[in-house]
This record gives structure tokens, sequence and C-alpha cells, in this order.
């Protein structure tokens, strides 16, 4: 089985890592320093377990890695149209195309039965090249748990988290997601088939919505966030809005809004990823999260007021901070 990672940072890594451990064909795509080292001495992965290091192929050129059976995308949101004709490269007819990256995938309405079906996401397909490029049909939809870090070039320290759920577009158990599920479990991983991947992609975006921008907007961690009393409200306001529209579109939510931000909250002083990216100047994932959320309300005829105001504040945050 022959699985490129691109974008091997810290969860391409991670995965990357127990695949190759696992006897599996893996090569990373990546770039700089971190590309340099791993080439040089191969990729270390630190964690509770211990201390591994596995020597896969690690390349630039996506164009040099071949044709693959699966590729692995654990790229932010906003960096995949930039990348698409890259992967690309590694992609014939039967290459499935994993997509672990957080927000509404571009695929989103790939096939989904009523009004919306095969409509593009213009937040995250800005101008619809994504599914030209990466065509819908290849791709298989991934929520990705598990908490990494690149705390050196070519060391990956995972801190928590195993879990890879995975899922069709269309909700069947392919052969070819199958296939990946028993690498990944084989690989030391947990990678659940689910039947209607777009409800697990909506629990994880359902707090990313809300819990990233006001992250950025008042510099709080999660702990904060969760237990601040006024904050906290303004978070559950926002998650309200977010599941009207999620509910317009077929979504069915397992658990309440309260459970949802009480899960937050025993992460503890966490700083979630749009924090991070903002103090360390690299773009934010705005529109994955929170602009595509705001576009499906637009499209089912939900208001959205507080999550509009939330949005346009945080756009002028990235704004005035370079990261937009």
């Amino acid at each position: 089985m022959k699985i490129a990672i691109f974008g091997a940072g810290a969860i391409g890594g991670l995965l990357g890592v127990k695949l190759a451990q696992a006897g599996a064909d893996v090569t990373f795509i990546a770039r700089g320093p971190h590309l340099a080292a791993m080439q040089a001495n191969g990729v270390t992965l630190k964690s509770d377990a211990g201390t591994v290091v596995v020597h896969p192929t690690c390349l630039a050129d996506a164009g040099q890695a071949g044709v693959q059976d699966y590729v692995v995308v654990t790229l932010k949101a906003h960096s995949l149209p930039s990348a698409a004709p890259e992967i690309a490269k590694m992609m014939g007819p039967e290459t499935a195309l994993v997509t672990g990256i957080n927000g509404v995938p571009y695929w989103y309405f790939y096939g989904l039965e009523g009004p919306w079906r095969d409509r593009r996401v213009h937040s995250v397909d800005p101008n619809g090249d994504l599914w030209d490029i990466l065509p819908p049909s290849q791709a298989i939809g991934s929520v990705v748990y598990p908490a990494a870090e690149v705390i050196a070039p070519g060391v990956i320290e995972h801190t928590y988290g195993d879990r890879f759920s995975l899922g069709e577009p269309d909700g069947s158990r392919s052969p070819r997601i199958e296939a990946l599920s028993k690498a990944l479990i084989a690989a030391g991983l947990k990678a659940p088939v689910r039947p209607r991947i777009r409800d697990e992609i909506w629990v994880k975006l359902w707090g990313n919505l809300a819990f990233n921008p006001i992250s950025a907007l008042t510099t709080s961690t999660l702990d904060r966030i969760t237990g601040q009393p006024e904050v906290r409200a303004v978070t559950k306001a926002m998650m309200l809005e977010g599941k009207a529209v999620a509910e317009a579109l077929g979504i069915r939510f397992a658990i309440d809004v309260e459970k949802r931000i009480d899960g937050a909250a025993e992460v503890g002083v966490h700083k979630t990823s749009m924090l991070q990216d903002l103090e360390r100047g690299r773009p934010m994932e705005i529109d994955a999260l929170l602009g595509a959320v705001v576009e499906l309300g637009e499209m089912v005829g939900q208001e959205l007021p507080i999550c509009r105001t939330v949005l346009a504040l945080v756009r002028e945050r990235a704004r005035l901070a370079g990261c937009y």
C-alpha cells in the first residue's frame, strides 16, 4: 500500500510514522528545514510510549513520488487551493484523497441528496478549482482527533489522541475505505468508518467555529472561554446558530451544546490553533471554520447575527496582524 502524506507536519508526521512502522510504503511531502532534517536523520516521534525513528521517503516535489494508493492531506484548509496542483501529481484514477482538514471540506455537497447536491462551497473553494483538480469522487473524509506538535525540524511530539474517523461522502463501506481503516488500525490507531461522516465533521466544527475565533479575539485559552460566564454565553450563542444551520442540512447531533462546551473545558489551559497561528504570524483558518458556516447559513435561510459579527471582527484582527 503506497501512502503519501502531503503537508507532513505534526499530524501528518504522526500518521506517517505510525503507518511506516506498520510496514506501509510511506512518502512524506514537506518543505524547508523540516524536510531537510527528515531527509538527513529520518522522522522522530516522541510520545508517552517512547521515542521512535523511521526513515520514509521524504520529498519536496510531489511529482517525484509517483501515483499513490492514498494521498493524505493534513494541511490547513486555506493552503489547499494553492497545493492542489502538486497533490494532483500523485493521483491516478484509483487514488483516494483523504482530507484530514478542519472545517467544512470542499467536497461537502458531493453526491448529497437534496437541493444543494454538488454545490461548491465558495469559502473553502473560492474559484471552484479544488472540485476540478481534486475530483470529489476520489475524496474520503477524515476527522482528526490527535494533538501533536513539531518541536524541532524532523521531530514530532504526540501529546494525546489516536482516532482518525473515516467516511465516504456517500456513506458506503467501500473496499478502499475498509483497506485504509485496516491499515490505520494495524498502525495502532483508531479508525472507525462512519456512515454519516458529515455528522462527525460538524461535531468537531461545532466547537471550532466558536472557540477558535473567540480565542483569537481575546487571546483566551479554552479554560477561560468555557469558564468565564460572559464568554461562555457568547460561545454557546454562536454554537446554537451553527447548530441551526447544520440541522437544516440534515445533520444529527448526538450531544447537546453544554456537553460539547464541557468537553472543551476538560482540555484545560490550551491555546486554539487559530490563536497559535495569530501569535506566530501565520494565516488563520477563519473561512473554513466560520466563514463557511455563515455561507451555508445564507444558503439555508438561517440568520446568524452573532457568528456574522464575530466573523467580521476576527477577519479584521487577522488583517491587522497580516494573517488573512
